[in-house]
């Protein structure tokens, strides 16, 4: 439950922060003519995201067993790269997210309404599919017959809602820079569980061997219904009766990742760019400074 919480409030607070930014702005500059277009656009980012989630649901329990886990696994491997990429994307600009934003919402307005529709529905949209696509695989690895997945995402994006809320209003402040540094590595982590377990159902399709290899069991030690082992698969997708394959697959993914995400140096600091940071990098903008 845990990890689907992480990745509700991880995803859904980008998605809120861009909106806050977006609104802030207009109210700042006295362009509250264009919130209108700003809305619509999110409302129809938001509708998609939903629509591509329920179809990856619903559609998928039309398939036969092994086309179900083939679908599973390939769609398990998509999201841990979008999402892989997005955390490095958002490691790197942060800080200057808002400028970014500003810059983009300028030129929309000098275009007219259409623009400032699509404008907005890009920046949102984007969060909203890599969120759906991120969460169904995270759900999928977690499923233990519950609902608790679900409870955990809702729960998460509820708590970026209110967060996102906070920092429109001023009441909020957080160096987000940090912020989206540890809510990132621990991300990874549960991308590499995911990725894991979509490796997985790949070798149950059939599409990937060794099936029946296993690198250790210690079901006998951590029962896979008993709490802790609930905890720890609902923590970090952990299996006590992985396959070679999958060990090797977390191993290959999660350790370079860290390493490469911490590293004081190169594209996963950011550094190198030549870009101020923007002035107030601790918050997107408040209603207060309108």
């Amino acid at each position: 439950m845990f990890s689907n919480y992480l990745i509700g409030l991880r995803e859904g607070l980008e998605a809120s922060l861009v909106v806050c930014i977006l609104i802030a702005y207009l109210v700042k500059t006295g362009r509250k003519d264009a919130l209108r277009p700003i809305w619509i656009g999110i409302g129809i980012a938001i509708a998609i995201a939903m629509g591509f989630g329920c179809a990856l649901e619903f559609g998928s329990q039309e398939l036969t067993f092994q086309a179900q886990e083939a679908l599973g696994g390939s769609l398990s491997v998509i999201a841990v790269g979008l999402v892989t990429w997005m955390v490095f994307w958002m490691r790197r600009t942060a800080r200057h997210l808002r400028s970014e934003l500003h810059g983009k919402l300028d030129a929309a307005l000098a275009m007219g309404t259409g623009a400032l529709v699509a404008t907005a529905f890009l920046a949102v949209g984007r969060e909203g599919l890599e969120t759906a696509l991120f969460v169904w695989a995270s759900v999928h690895a977690a499923s233990d017959g519950t609902p608790r997945p679900l409870v955990g995402v809702a729960l998460g994006l509820a708590t970026a809602v209110l967060l996102g809320w906070l920092f429109y209003r001023g009441a909020l402040k957080i160096n987000l820079a940090r912020f989206f540094t540890w809510t990132g590595a621990m991300l990874v982590v549960v991308a590499a569980g995911v990725l894991a377990y979509g490796f997985h159902d790949l070798q149950e399709a059939g599409w990937i061997p060794g099936i029946n290899k296993l690198a250790f069991d210690i079901s006998g030690t951590i029962p896979p219904d008993s709490w802790y082992g609930t905890l720890l698969k609902g923590v970090l997708n952990f299996q006590p009766d992985p396959t070679v394959v999958q060990v090797t697959v977390w191993l290959l993914y999660l350790v370079p990742t860290l390493a490469i995400f911490f590293a004081p140096v190169g594209f996963a600091s950011g550094k190198g760019k030549v870009k101020e940071p923007d002035d107030q990098g601790t918050q997107p903008s408040t209603a207060s400074q309108a």
